[in-house]
């Protein structure tokens, strides 16, 4: 059977701390490292350094404006034409990109993820299958405040203040809606292996198929 020559662009959305990165991890697990393309829509957050540090702290980083959408909708294109591309690579301790890249190769499959890549029309049109992971806003914030504590070294009090003047509004108007669009929802993220068997299964038909003009 002839093996797929367009690259398969896979979207995974949901709300911050939903377990899209789980979903991600659990499908490039099962369908091969090697045939995947992992970009995380967070790698893709505007640069911050001309800014005070203190100005930083105030930009409102659960709004569409904060990331380099644009930049993110070439490199998949880039992608898909068999380009490489070099992922920026992001330090949320300062809110600034650094001056490393990692280098990115064309793959089978190419996996985006993040919480408004569906929010985004002209990124949306780009995915083949759209995936949301649909998880209980106690277990999403739970998820964030652990991660924000021991990753990127936030206060309790930064984080709960985030969250109520932005993640919480920002998700009710550009998340929730955005899952419309997606062609799967699985509740509870990499909890759900019956939903990932049947998504990996998929992903590895779609691999199988020739590629149509």
């Amino acid at each position: 059977m002839a093996i797929r020559l367009t690259p398969l662009v896979i979207g995974i959305a949901g709300g911050s701390g939903s377990g899209k990165t789980t979903v991600a991890n659990m499908i490039i697990q099962h369908v091969g490292a090697e045939k995947i393309a992992y970009l995380p829509h967070d790698a893709y957050y505007k640069d911050l350094s001309n800014l005070p540090e203190p100005q930083r702290h105030l930009i409102n980083f659960d709004h569409p404006n904060s990331l380099e959408t644009s930049l993110l909708i070439q490199h998949v294109i880039q992608l898909k034409k068999g380009q490489p591309i070099e992922l920026p690579i992001y330090d949320f301790r300062t809110h600034c990109r650094t001056n490393k890249t990692q280098r990115i190769e064309p793959k089978a499959v190419i996996i985006v993820e993040g919480i408004l890549i569906f929010a985004e029309a002209e990124l949306r049109e780009l995915f083949d299958v759209k995936i949301f992971v649909d998880t209980d806003a106690d277990i999403r914030f739970i998820r964030r405040l652990q991660r924000d504590l021991i990753e990127r070294g936030r206060s309790t009090e930064s984080v709960i203040q985030q969250y109520l003047s932005t993640v919480r509004p920002m998700h009710l108007e550009f998340v929730e809606p955005s899952k419309r669009y997606a062609d799967v929802i699985i509740p509870e993220g990499g909890l759900n292996t019956v939903a990932i068997d049947m998504v990996v299964a998929r992903i590895n038909a779609l691999l199988q198929e020739t590629n149509r003009e």
